[in-house]
């Protein structure tokens, strides 16, 4: 098990690492088709984040990299096709994520917390704007920030916001 989640249920380890999917179709199923770009682009994000976040995160996304697509695949499968079923049905599957960030210590959920709404934006621009990209949709907006999730603030050594 990853060190920063050893204090976590297989359960409670295997829901973070579902949010991700989970939070890939919300933002881009939010405007009712979830395109071939956001569904690249989502699985990129996952792949680049092996190697750009810090160490103790890294094993997370490979884990979550590994068989990104083929998660995707599933869960978009079982969802309903109903944009607004679906994202209701995933707002409360992802209001669950907030237990297990809270039992995380502070700096890690705060950073996991982050690392969520940075991929949510990453999915939210991978289609439209100029060149197909860098724009956020009406619908997109309403979740990009995630507001099922709890804020987690961490607070450094130095009485500063860990960015």
């Amino acid at each position: 098990m990853i060190q920063i989640f050893e204090q976590l249920e297989t359960a409670e380890l295997a829901l973070l690492k579902e949010a991700v999917p989970m939070i890939a179709i919300l933002i881009a199923g939010a405007d009712g088709n979830i395109d071939e770009k956001e569904r690249a682009w989502a699985e990129k994000i996952t792949k680049i984040r092996t190697f750009s976040v810090p160490e103790e995160y890294q094993t997370f996304y490979e884990e979550i990299g590994s068989d990104f697509q083929e998660k995707l695949d599933a869960m978009i499968k079982v969802l309903p096709t109903d944009t607004e079923e679906r994202n209701s049905i995933l707002n409360e599957r992802l209001k669950d994520v907030n237990a297990v960030l809270a039992k995380l210590d502070p700096k890690y959920g705060s950073r996991l917390y982050r690392e969520f709404k940075r991929f949510a934006k990453h999915v939210a621009t991978a289609s439209g704007g100029f060149l197909g990209f860098f724009s956020i949709s009406a619908a997109e907006a309403k979740w990009v920030n995630l507001p099922m999730l709890d804020e987690i603030v961490y607070v450094g050594e130095e009485g500063e916001e860990e960015e």
